[in-house]
């Protein structure tokens, strides 16, 4: 039997900044050599931002198909926990993905990136009840929405929750719209949650276990990240591909894998010039694309 190998058409990102308007954002990844993009849809470090106008919203909707980059995947702000136990921050949280999902509706943006939260002490299992609760409070208050809320991996820094598939599954199981919610994994995460997918054996053990538990076909985004720590450090740190404890074998995994060919891939390493001058987003692509089994 022939070996299957993934589709040479992958599709390959990287997040952009929206400094100076969400428009600029477009062409940044297409000076970089994107195919997709992902962006923040309002200041990161902010609960409220001023609404979107209308002129803003067209803006963006020519950029988009000027540029041709898809799909276009949002990240939601690192200040909401949506496992908060105070009460103040978690209204605040749950009315910030609100606001965010609505960007996202208006922008025509099918996929939000959100952390699943942290409990903060409060243990895993009370944390994962009160994420499921606000991602219901949530989808009753965006009722008829396209975009989705894609629960991202993490590395289990701390008390974050995600840092297992169980968690994950357990969520979506919680919610009472579970088709609004599906995945976003991140190669850094999962390496330093303690999955070592480097090799073939690792790795098809891995997406046995995600399958089992929660389907390959919600995985609708892949952050590609290499890792500054150590496999199970618990430790989130992106490093360049190639160049950190991950190595290129993950990656090779991932991107040969034919169920994985349509899922948008995204750098999130950081921004600036290597020693030659060149864009590191458009090194980072060029490593990930010659990476692709033809």
């Amino acid at each position: 039997m022939a070996r299957q190998t993934a589709s040479p058409t992958q599709r390959f990102g990287a997040h952009m900044s929206i400094a100076g308007g969400l428009h600029n954002a477009c062409t940044a990844g297409q000076d970089a050599g994107c195919d997709c993009l992902q962006v923040f849809v309002k200041n990161q470090r902010q609960w409220v931002a001023a609404p979107l106008t209308d002129e803003a919203v067209r803006e963006w909707k020519r950029a988009v198909r000027r540029t041709g980059l898809r799909p276009i995947v949002a990240h939601g702000t690192y200040l909401i926990n949506l496992a908060s136990p105070d009460a103040t921050n978690r209204k605040r949280s749950i009315d910030a993905h609100i606001d965010e999902l609505t960007r996202c509706e208006a922008l025509g943006i099918r996929y939000l990136v959100a952390h699943p939260g942290s409990h903060v002490g409060q243990g895993e299992a009370v944390g994962i009840r009160r994420i499921a609760g606000a991602l219901d409070c949530i989808h009753r208050a965006t009722a008829g929405f396209k975009v989705r809320t894609l629960l991202e991996t993490t590395a289990g820094q701390g008390t974050n929750l995600g840092y297992r598939f169980e968690h994950l599954a357990e969520i979506i199981t919680r919610v009472g719209a579970p088709e609004r919610v599906d995945v976003c994994l991140d190669t850094c995460h999962l390496y330093a949650a303690g999955y070592d997918f480097r090799r073939s054996d690792g790795y098809q053990a891995m997406m046995a276990d995600f399958d089992r538990l929660l389907g390959t076909r919600r995985i609708k985004c892949i952050h590609v990240n290499d890792s500054k720590q150590a496999c199970g450090s618990r430790v989130d740190r992106h490093e360049h591909i190639g160049r950190g404890t991950l190595g290129t074998g993950g990656f090779r995994q991932i991107l040969n894998d034919p169920r994985l060919a349509k899922v948008p891939k995204i750098l999130e390493t950081p921004k600036g010039k290597d020693d030659k001058g060149r864009d590191l987003d458009r090194v980072n692509l060029a490593r990930l694309r010659r990476l692709i089994r033809r």
